[in-house]
């Protein structure tokens, strides 16, 4: 499915994300952790499909899972003691916090995989190149790194299959070796491959003074009403951030602040932005099913 959100220029996406991953990083508020794991999970699902799906239940839900049940084990703060396991504490909010800080990891690395998606290296390219053109590229090529990594290692794999040194073949000690036999390629084609890289952009001129560029982005007006509304939720947010509307203490005890008019606003403010993406799809697209039912 196409995502129109990413259609946007990159300097949208590229605030956007900055946005999200930091306020979810910073606000370990249950409600606003709550919005933006549900919103990175459905963000994720709709730019992945069934992929993203399988992703987050295999191996995101088993590390929350984790990170939540740790907690408690080693932190033994708190004034709310529930039970003694060899006379260490296991407090209420230790067991809470854990979830808190579970939910703020996980949200984290959803949207960071959101990111992965949109803003792609070129973007990147063209938001630093001329600012920080060593950073820029270090960046792009680290953000298709994985991608990249995966496939080729496939292909290194298959062609070891052939010759019967796979990591299915053998021995469990054979095929620790024919693991590390593939490693060892793949790290030799990594550096290679960044090698050649460098320069191939040093042989174009790459971050010389004065070097110009082809873009196909153009900040149109659209993209100007994009990050007007994200100033707007991002100025509503920080406001709320300064009332202590995005806060919550933990320990000793959990002090939870009653919810007012203002904490309602600031909710649906964090709703608005971390829906953002999904609200521009969904407009899109019945934009698009009303155009269709004109011809």
């Amino acid at each position: 499915m196409k995502d129109s959100f990413s259609s946007f220029h990159p300097a949208v996406n590229f605030t956007y994300f900055t946005a999200v991953i930091l306020f979810s990083m910073f606000f370990l508020h249950p409600v606003f952790l709550g919005i933006s794991l549900c919103s990175g999970a459905i963000y994720s699902v709709y730019l992945k499909g069934k992929k993203a799906l399988r992703f987050d239940l295999l191996y995101l839900l088993p590390v929350f899972l984790l990170f939540a049940l740790m907690n408690p084990v080693f932190n033994h703060a708190g004034a709310t003691i529930l039970l003694y396991v060899n006379d260490n504490p296991i407090t209420l909010e230790s067991i809470v916090y854990g979830f808190v800080a579970a939910a703020m990891f996980v949200s984290v690395i959803l949207w960071f995989s959101c990111c992965n998606v949109v803003m792609t290296s070129d973007k990147f390219l063209y938001l630093f190149g001329r600012f920080i053109p060593a950073l820029s590229l270090v960046l792009s090529m680290v953000l298709r790194m994985v991608p990249r990594f995966t496939a080729q290692a496939r292909v290194i794999s298959n062609a070891q299959k052939c010759v019967g040194r796979d990591i299915s073949n053998g021995n469990l000690f054979q095929r620790a070796k024919n693991g590390l036999k593939i490693l060892s390629i793949l790290i030799t084609w990594a550096l290679e491959n960044a090698i050649d890289t460098a320069d191939s952009m040093k042989s174009r001129g790459y971050g010389l003074k004065g070097r110009t560029s082809f873009s196909n982005y153009r900040f149109t007006p659209r993209d100007g009403t994009a990050m007007g509304i994200l100033a707007a939720l991002i100025v509503v947010l920080l406001v709320g951030t300064v009332l202590g509307e995005t806060t919550l203490t933990y320990f000793p005890s959990i002090l939870w602040h009653p919810a007012t008019g203002v904490s309602f606003c600031v909710y649906i403010a964090y709703g608005g932005l971390c829906l953002l993406p999904m609200i521009f799809d969904i407009r899109e697209e019945i934009q698009w099913a009303r155009l269709q039912s004109k011809i």
